[in-house]
């Protein structure tokens, strides 16, 4: 029995990946970064201190990966404000789940971000706890971000569905042992191990049934 459905945020609610792609890339090459094609992949799942030290070492800004970090919230925050990049469908999707079951949303983004875009969308009364990686000690595709969802939410994570798009999200609700339905992501698609490992796969959020998360 399901108890609780925890979303992820960008590729399933939002078609943020390319946005989070373009600002990083952006910021490494006014700063002298060596950015490359394998970066964005690299720190897919990434919470946000793992991406902005990657972005110091790997991608090599000078600045230290707090400015870094914050730098690219700015950025993202004032994008959403435009316009917010919401796929088809997903305020709907969450409607339809949280008439079913108590919501959680797991992401890799950070806080300012996560609470910005639900608030936008007009779906943060619809989640009952919402988590960030960076309030976890790592981020995806290790379990923490889900396990902790769980927590919040009160319930076992065997007992709950996480609504994912990614290779690294996949595996993270995976390694949570939640039952995981995948919308593989149009931009970043998961290869076709780590979707083997969901147990449902949509093309869309159009398919986000309670049928889908909990087969009667």
């Amino acid at each position: 029995m399901i108890a609780a459905v925890v979303f992820d945020l960008d590729g399933v609610l939002l078609d943020s990946e390319q946005v989070w792609d373009e600002a990083r890339e952006q910021l490494a090459k006014e700063r002298g970064g060596r950015w490359h094609p394998q970066a964005q992949r690299d720190m897919m799942g990434m919470s946000s201190t793992e991406w902005s030290r990657y972005m110091h070492e790997t991608i090599g800004l000078p600045e230290p990966p707090e400015q870094i970090n914050r730098e690219v919230v700015e950025r993202l925050s004032a994008i959403y404000r435009k316009h917010l990049p919401v796929l088809p469908g997903a305020e709907e999707a969450v409607e339809r789940l949280a008439a079913c079951w108590p919501l959680g949303l797991a992401s890799s983004s950070n806080r300012e971000l996560i609470d910005l875009a639900l608030e936008l969308l007009g779906v943060d009364h619809l989640f009952a706890a919402t988590v960030s990686s960076e309030e976890v000690a790592r981020g995806k595709p290790e379990p923490d971000v889900y396990l902790e969802a769980a927590r919040r939410l009160g319930v076992d994570p065997a007992e709950a569905a996480a609504v994912e798009d990614s290779h690294n999200g996949i595996l993270s609700a995976k390694s949570a042992g939640m039952r995981v339905v995948a919308i593989p992501n149009s931009h970043f698609p998961p290869d076709e191990a780590a979707l083997a490992e969901a147990d449902v796969v949509l093309d869309s959020l159009a398919g986000l049934t309670a049928e889908a998360i909990e087969p009667r």
